[in-house]
């Protein structure tokens, strides 16, 4: 699946003048379709491998995190509610990519059931893991900047906001999946291929396609960006003030690289997008070479976008010294019970410390 979207037309399903992906390129009268093949097999490549890669590592990272605050029902503390929610979010996703990769390989062979609820997993834990995000540096600026007055809001945020925030959002936007996903087959006479995205009316066809990545970009990336920046910004600025320290030092650098990394990963695939958009609707000037090189560039950037979920267990719970010795014991220990006391007596010995310094670890403000 790609938000990198071959407009299928409803009326135009094996019809013998489309091109394998249906009518192609829309938005503009372009006079001769231009050759995808290379593009074509770029896809069928890269984007599985790309896809096996991230769901390896995301499996992996998110999973542990999910077991290891699983282990802690008991002592989680508001940071561990973000991280479990950011990990559930991730995992799903990541759970969503192999049946991306045998479309991008092979075509859609799993049904029209499965093509809509796939895209909906795919949808809701995507906006849902970026809209958490927003909330994690919200969190963190309440913490640093507002320590002695925060804790009645953060428990808030934390328990009831972040559902209304993130969660009901990111459900909301799946209703264009419900509408407009679909598994069909398109292609001409000598070969078609089952594809498995949003296929829209003919007569608004374009005016959906730009609906929709206007939506992705100022919902997926714009408004959490803004949040993250503004919010980690503060921050920054009010670490720098105070004494100087190794470990200050420490929060600084892990401040920046949360914020690093968040706008490497999705603004080469935004702005690809944003490009993508009006060369669709015809303000910027077609070329074969253009369009061919922006789809390189979105298959390639999309799969660097959808790394940062293998990045954010990294980022925001393997940092933590107390995450780091929870995840140890969960390992090695051989029995359940012998975890859950050992978990248990790892809680007692960090009660004494302070809410800013237990809570700030998943940005390793101070060790916990």
């Amino acid at each position: 699946m790609s938000y990198y979207e071959h407009i299928i037309f409803e009326d135009e399903f094996l019809n013998d003048n489309t091109t394998e992906f249906g009518s192609g390129d829309i938005g503009a009268d372009f006079e001769t379709p231009c050759n995808r093949e290379g593009n074509q097999d770029l896809q069928r490549i890269l984007l599985p491998t790309l896809y096996g890669v991230i769901f390896a590592l995301g499996l992996v990272g998110n999973g542990l995190v999910v077991v290891v605050m699983g282990c802690q029902r008991k002592s989680r503390t508001m940071t561990d509610r973000y991280r479990l929610h950011l990990s559930v979010a991730d995992l799903l996703f990541v759970l969503s990519l192999p049946f991306w990769a045998v479309d991008a390989a092979s075509g859609w062979r799993f049904g029209g059931f499965m093509c809509v609820l796939v895209h909906m997993v795919y949808t809701v834990n995507l906006y849902g893991s970026v809209l958490l995000l927003a909330f994690i540096s919200l969190d963190r600026y309440l913490a640093v900047v507002r320590a002695t007055s925060s804790q009645a809001t953060r428990r808030l945020l934390s328990e009831r906001v972040v559902y209304v925030g993130a969660w009901l959002p990111a459900a909301l936007l799946t209703a264009p999946d419900l509408a407009f996903a679909r598994a069909e087959d398109v292609g001409g006479a000598d070969e078609t291929r089952v594809v498995c995205q949003r296929i829209y009316p003919v007569d608004t066809a374009l005016a959906w396609m730009a609906a929709f990545r206007a939506q992705h970009v100022l919902v997926g990336f714009v408004l959490p960006g803004l949040v993250i920046l503004v919010c980690y910004c503060v921050i920054i600025v009010t670490l720098s003030r105070g004494s100087k320290g190794a470990q200050k030092r420490r929060a600084l650098r892990t401040t920046v690289a949360l914020v690093a990394c968040f706008f490497a990963c999705w603004l080469p695939y935004c702005a690809g997008i944003i490009v993508d958009t009006l060369l669709q609707l015809g303000v910027i000037a077609h070329s074969c070479a253009l369009e061919s090189g922006l789809e390189t560039w979105i298959f390639v950037t999309e799969a660097l976008a959808y790394f940062h979920c293998c990045l954010n267990p990294i980022l925001y719970a393997f940092l933590g010294v107390k995450f780091k010795k929870s995840a140890r014991r969960a390992l090695t220990s051989g029995r359940g019970s012998s975890l859950g006391s050992s978990l248990k007596s790892l809680s007692k010995r960090k009660t004494g410390m302070s809410s800013v310094s237990t809570e700030s670890e998943s940005s390793s403000f101070h060790s916990s």
